[in-house]
C-alpha cells in the first residue's frame, strides 16, 4: 500500500486535529485523582469533545470499541476499556485519545500518576517518555523507520525496561490506522525511508518486567503476562523538510 504524503492544506488540518487531541488530555489532567473511576473520566472526555470542541471522538464504535478514551492502568499495556473501578493513590494510567476534525485524525496519549507517586511508577513513566523523545529525534527525511525503532529500543533496554513488540505506531491522516507501521524496535538504516509530508504516530510501550503480553476476554485490554507495570506515551509526527514537527505537543512541552 502506498504511503500517503500530506500536502500543505492537509498538514494544516493535521495540526488542528493534533492540537485538539492534546487539549483533551490537558483538560482531563485536572480530573485525575484517587477515587475517580475511569468511566467518569471517559464521560468527561466525551462531553468535552462532542459539546465543547464540536469534534468527533474517533474511538467510539471503532471496530466495536465501546468508549471515547483508552484508559490503561498499571499492568495494562494499551486499549484499556474505561470502567467503574476507582483509581487509587500511586496508580499510573495512560489515557489515549483520538479526535476527528474536518476528516483528519489527531492521536495522542500521556501517562498520569494518581496522587502520590511510587518510585517505580514514576521511573517507568519517565523512561517511556524519554524513549518516545529519542524516537522522535530520529525523524528526518532520508532516515529510515529502523532508526526510530533502534533509538527507542536502545534507550529503554539501557534502562532495564523491555519493549512491547506486539503493538506499534501507524500512519495517520484521513485514515485512522494507515501505512506505514512504526515499530518501536529495530536496526539502524533499515525499513522505509522517511519523506517530507509523511504523518504517523510514535507510541512506545515499555514494561518493567518481560515484554510478553496477552489480551483479556473483552478482546481489547492488553496486559503484561507477568503483571509488571507498563507505560506508554504517544505523539503524532509530521516529517518536515529538515526534521520533524510534533503535532500533539502539550502546553509548555518541548522534545
Amino acid at each position: 500500500m502506498p504511503i500517503n504524503i500530506k500536502n500543505k492544506d492537509e498538514q494544516e488540518k493535521m495540526r488542528v486535529a493534533g492540537q485538539l487531541a492534546s487539549e483533551v488530555l490537558t483538560m482531563i489532567s485536572n480530573h485525575i485523582r484517587p477515587g475517580v473511576s475511569t468511566k467518569e473520566l471517559d464521560d468527561i472526555c466525551n462531553n468535552f469533545i462532542v459539546n465543547e470542541q464540536k469534534t468527533v471522538p474517533a474511538n467510539v464504535g471503532y471496530r466495536g470499541f465501546p468508549a471515547t478514551i483508552c484508559t490503561s492502568v498499571n499492568h495494562v499495556v494499551c486499549h484499556g476499556i474505561p470502567n467503574e473501578k476507582k483509581l487509587k493513590n500511586g496508580d499510573i494510567i495512560n489515557i489515549d485519545v483520538t479526535v476527528i476534525k474536518d476528516g483528519f485524525h489527531g492521536d495522542t496519549s500521556r501517562m498520569f500518576i494518581v496522587g502520590k507517586p511510587t518510585k517505580q511508577g514514576e521511573r517507568i513513566s519517565q523512561i517511556a517518555y524519554e524513549s518516545l523523545c529519542k524516537g522522535i529525534k530520529a525523524v528526518k527525511p532520508g532516515n529510515k523507520l529502523g532508526d526510530i525503532g533502534y533509538a527507542i529500543q536502545s534507550h529503554a533496554e539501557k534502562n532495564y525496561f523491555s519493549i512491547v513488540k506486539d503493538y506499534c505506531g501507524h500512519g495517520i491522516g484521513e485514515i485512522y490506522h494507515d501505512e506505514p507501521q512504526i515499530l518501536h524496535y529495530g536496526t539502524p538504516d533499515t525499513g522505509i525511508e522517511l519523506k517530507e509530508g509523511m504523518t504517523f504516530t510514535i507510541e512506545p510501550m515499555i514494561n518493567s518486567g518481560k515484554a510478553d503480553v496477552r489480551v483479556l476476554s473483552d478482546e481489547w485490554t492488553v496486559v503484561t503476562k507477568d503483571h509488571s507495570l507498563s507505560a506508554q506515551w504517544e505523539h503524532t509526527i509530521l516529517v518536515t523538510k529538515k526534521g520533524y514537527e510534533v503535532l500533539t505537543l502539550a502546553p509548555n512541552e518541548s522534545i
